[in-house]
């Protein structure tokens, strides 16, 4: 999913995902904006062909959920990847690449690691174990309905708090680029996931995701080659010409404030590729980094991907496509970051979003000729709608999977537990539920509109890191493992990772909004004024910077004013907080070691006959596979 005044509270919070959340109607001129509208078809069409395509194998529970277990591992790599690589890695990295420079790509590093964790201990163990979701795995050897019922919780409180992010983000992308009211895009988004995954379930999510993949990592290779071409593929005269330019200097300066007055401009531009200018404290980075590394291990839609393979071999390629898919990418998200830095500007990507979620878009709109040319704005709406079909995908594989822990988890092994449910009825039932939890969907980005969706991305992935990963890992490698940690390590992770949240700087604190926006203001006179001098300078570069500035400027001012509008009144946060009391964006360093020591002590004080008797079975098919083709038969 974080959105309202730096987007990437967003990616800050743990991983944003709501692209473009400030985006201004009109990137595209009015003259283009037919050319949107007919990309945005095409790229919906041939999505929509593929469901149709897709809802033909669609019989079983099994191939709603999982695919039939019939997806290849290349397949399932480019799956993975396309259901990984959501806005915010599209956007969002490039937008904070082109603002903070260094900083920014730490989350790539951060995101693709995570990878490695998924790989060495999570795919081919899930696969083994598990049939369709995160409650199989934590049921095969502790009590069925206690397990499922907190697994599948956690599932959907995860997946509503990542599926609000995306349902805004991709409102917001919507409106800013074709003019629609926001209601009638984030209704648009809605209904074309539900038409994927309602019809075509695990087939048709498992290609559109494909279809998606492909189409990102080819426009981001075009665009990095036209960026890199004038410089011979030199790496090192690129970034040369990266610090050496004006414009990149002046962002430094303005993050840097009195500091920057003692650099020289060689030393500005040296600073663009030094840690430093978005993360201020190191501590905070250290706990993103966790959440995103053990969160990305336990969202629920990521694991379900390992289901629909068919060996576990191809569970172990899957994951390592995926690494090579997703690591090439975020290389080129360095190219798209820095190249948008360049070309375009820092100021005025922060003009048109504050948070540079747009840089991407706005790069190929710049290399295609500018925002008055044909080829511009077709770069520019296709890039764009290779975005929304990102958002698309990632919100139908979330569906997908809440939808299954409320049919699957639910109904199926809770409520129906010991009665035979045949193949139909779990497919009703499962659609079912993609309908209830897709309409919910729909009707909280509504309602959520204009709100900072940061809280909730925080939240979904500090909830993997500290409910979801701990119980999977521990039941799956600790013999000692039973149902009373299980359920300790679901509510006590939950919990505190909600909590912690809560009182975090996520949430609005109207006195600290306020102390923002009167700073703004106070400085307004100052800055017009500095403005006005530039204009009449008849220096053409500076006449250039202040017009850029003056838009910035009045786009900062209407925020302020908003922003003391917003918390008009008020005095506290919605936890009754004058100022936050973690400091600490991402609570993964006290949720995580919390989550495992609840599960270690809820195991050592509870005794579960069950869950030691099946220990060696589960050892054993973790490591072989043993038996998996009768168990998903049964």
């Amino acid at each position: 999913m974080s959105a309202a005044s730096a987007p990437f509270a967003l990616v800050a919070t743990t991983l944003a995902v709501a692209p473009a959340t400030h985006a201004v109607a009109g990137v595209t001129g009015g003259a283009y904006r037919w050319l949107t509208f007919l990309v945005f078809a095409l790229v919906i069409v041939a999505t929509m062909v593929v469901t149709y395509l897709a809802a033909k194998r669609v019989r079983s529970a099994a191939d709603f959920y999982t695919a039939g277990g019939g997806i290849s591992g290349l397949q399932n790599g480019w799956a993975i990847a396309g259901d990984y690589l959501s806005a915010a890695s599209f956007l969002g990295i490039a937008g904070l690449i082109s603002l903070y420079g260094y900083d920014g790509f730490m989350y790539s590093v951060g995101w693709l690691v995570a990878y490695v964790t998924v790989l060495l201990l999570i795919a081919e163990p899930c696969r083994n174990i598990g049939k369709y979701t995160l409650g199989d795995i934590l049921a095969y050897r502790n009590d069925p309905k206690k397990t499922r019922i907190v697994g599948a919780l956690s599932v959907i409180t995860v997946s509503t708090f990542y599926l609000t992010a995306q349902m805004v983000g991709g409102g917001v992308l919507v409106k800013a680029l074709i003019g629609i009211d926001y209601e009638v895009s984030v209704v648009a988004v809605g209904v074309l996931m539900l038409g994927y995954v309602l019809f075509g379930g695990m087939v048709a999510t498992t290609w559109v995701q494909i279809i998606k993949a492909v189409l990102l990592v080819a426009a981001s290779i075009v665009i990095v080659m036209l960026v890199w071409t004038p410089y011979g593929f030199s790496l090192p005269a690129f970034m040369a010409d990266v610090v050496g330019d004006p414009k990149v200097q002046a962002q430094v300066a303005r993050l840097l404030g009195d500091p920057a007055k003692a650099m020289s401009a060689a030393e500005l531009g040296q600073r663009f590729l030094e840690p430093g200018l978005y993360f201020k404290a190191p501590i905070d980075q250290i706990s993103l980094g966790m959440a995103l590394v053990f969160g990305t291990a336990g969202l629920p839609h990521i694991l379900m991907r390992f289901f629909t393979v068919p060996t576990a071999q191809a569970a172990r390629k899957s994951v390592v496509w995926a690494m090579g898919i997703i690591g090439g990418f975020y290389v080129l998200t360095l190219f798209l970051g820095f190249g948008a830095a360049k070309l375009v500007g820092p100021a005025d990507i922060a003009a048109v979003d504050p948070g540079g979620n747009m840089a991407g878009p706005l790069l190929a709109q710049y290399i295609g000729g500018g925002a008055d040319s044909l080829l511009g704005n077709f770069m520019l709406a296709f890039v764009s709608a290779v975005a929304f079909a990102t958002i698309v995908a990632v919100v139908a594989g979330l569906v997908l999977a809440a939808a299954s822990a409320i049919a699957h988890d639910l109904w199926v092994g809770v409520w129906r537990a010991g009665h035979d449910v045949s193949a139909q009825e779990q497919v009703f039932a499962a659609r079912l539920a993609t309908v209830l939890v897709g309409a919910l969907a729909i009707a909280i980005g509504i309602a959520a509109k204009g709100q900072n969706v940061a809280v909730l991305v925080a939240l979904a992935f500090a909830v993997a890191a500290s409910a979801n990963f701990p119980c999977v890992l521990l039941t799956l490698y600790w013999k000692r493992c039973n149902t009373t940690g299980i359920v300790a390590g679901m509510v006590v992770g939950t919990t505190v990772a909600v909590g912690l949240t809560l009182v975090s700087p996520n949430l609005s604190y109207p006195k600290i909004v306020r102390v923002a926006a009167h700073r703004v203001l106070d400085a307004e006179p100052a800055q017009r004024a500095a403005l006005l001098e530039a204009l009449g300078s008849g220096d053409a570069t500076r006449i250039a910077q202040a017009g850029r500035g003056s838009v910035a400027l009045d786009k900062a001012v209407r925020k302020a004013r908003d922003d003391l509008h917003n918390v008009e009144g008020r005095e506290t946060s919605f936890m009754g907080l004058e100022k936050p009391l973690l400091a600490l964006k991402n609570p993964g360093l006290f949720s995580i070691p919390l989550g495992f020591l609840a599960v270690i002590l809820g195991s050592l004080l509870g005794r579960d006959k069950r869950a030691e008797r099946m220990w060696d079975e589960v050892y054993a098919r973790q490591n072989t596979g043993i038996r998996v083709a009768r168990t998903r038969a049964h």
